[in-house]
């Protein structure tokens, strides 16, 4: 299963998302059982997504990334092609259509 990096500066998140084609950014903090409850979901959706590099924020332990990235309340869902954010999903995310969008998505960039 494929493991979210944890990251903790604005300067390694930037560098993470500037680094690959595909970033998936996923904001939460502990105290979330919204965010703890789709965490696993998220994870094992993006098993099928090998070239998807993916990362987590917690914003308890780093309010000013939240702040950067304009994350109001957790969870909160990014997704950037070349550095740049395509998908955002905040606090109640419908599974499927977040995952056709993905799809549509990385379908377009990796040629499958």
């Amino acid at each position: 299963m494929k493991t979210f990096q944890e990251l903790e500066t604005i300067k390694n998140i930037e560098h993470f998302i500037d680094k690959h084609q595909l970033t998936f950014l996923y904001f939460s903090h502990p105290n979330c059982s919204v965010c703890q409850g789709l965490l696993p979901q998220v994870q094992q959706m993006m098993n099928n997504y090998p070239n998807i590099q993916l990362g987590h924020i917690n914003t308890r332990k780093t309010p000013e990334v939240a702040g950067y990235f304009s994350v109001f309340t957790v969870p909160v869902l990014l997704l950037f092609v070349n550095g740049k954010e395509y998908i955002r999903k905040a606090r109640i995310v419908h599974m499927n259509l977040l995952e056709e969008k993905i799809k549509k998505i990385y379908d377009l960039l990796t040629d499958y």
